[in-house]
């Protein structure tokens, strides 16, 4: 019985191991492709921009009204998506700003992909009638966008202006507060010398007494030297 639990338990363990090593695959996979996406997605939208710049510098007439309308609108919506989403990161109110946006990105789909077609319409007559209209759309969205943009903009700037007014005002007060902690170590290190001074000077004064000199006419003594001469016995007394 306990050899047949252990063997379960190590089967499901095992089984855990390969599930996690499992979704932990899938995961890379899937961001692998999202970031290959992104990428194409950008590199295709760097062809279309580069490509409508061209058209509405060297064409002229409705083909290169068509392409500045194009690039106007995706050059606005593209600035405005870029400067929320990297905003929100730091300032949470800038999610309704977003939604605003997205909405105001559906309309902004709708007419590049207007634009789009019209490019392809050999009617050029019946599009330069509705140019005055297309116009009008495009600026809408465009002036909308760039609002809020702007806006967006604007509230970062004051919150970093906000922050740096009131890191300087701290940043003062600090200095301030290390001045004054200076002039009064200085003032404790001269009090502290003086002190030290005073007490020295009691010190010297109660101790032992200071060696006196000799009175005057008086030597000391040197002390007797050895007698060079050798000791020799002396002759005994003889009777």
């Amino acid at each position: 019985m306990e050899a047949g639990a252990l063997i379960i338990f190590a089967l499901l363990v095992l089984f855990a191991f390969l599930g996690l090593g499992v979704w932990a695959a899938v995961k890379v996979v899937g961001a692998a492709k999202r970031g290959v996406d992104r990428t194409i997605t950008q590199a295709r939208r760097t062809v279309e921009d580069t490509a409508l710049r061209a058209k509405s510098l060297g064409q002229v007439g409705v083909p290169g009204a068509l392409a500045q309308l194009r690039l106007d609108l995706r050059t606005s919506m593209r600035a405005t998506q870029q400067a929320l989403y990297q905003g929100v990161q730091t300032d949470a109110s800038l999610k309704e700003s977003i939604g605003l946006f997205e909405r105001l990105s559906a309309h902004g789909h709708e007419l590049d992909e207007e634009l789009k077609r019209l490019e392809q319409e050999p009617d050029r007559r019946r599009i330069a009638d509705g140019l005055p209209e297309l116009r009008e759309r495009t600026a809408k969205i465009t002036e909308a966008s760039d609002s809020l943009r702007w806006a967006a903009r604007d509230r970062a700037r004051r919150f970093a202006q906000d922050d740096l007014t009131s890191l300087s005002e701290q940043i003062e007060m600090e200095s301030g507060a290390l001045r004054d902690w200076s002039r009064e170590s200085v003032d404790d290190l001269a009090a502290a010398a003086e002190a030290a001074g005073a007490t020295g000077g009691s010190a010297a004064g109660d101790g032992a007494p200071a060696a006196r000199p000799p009175p005057a006419g008086r030597q000391p003594s040197p002390t007797a030297a050895p007698d060079p001469r050798p000791d020799t016995p002396r002759p005994e007394a003889t009777t």
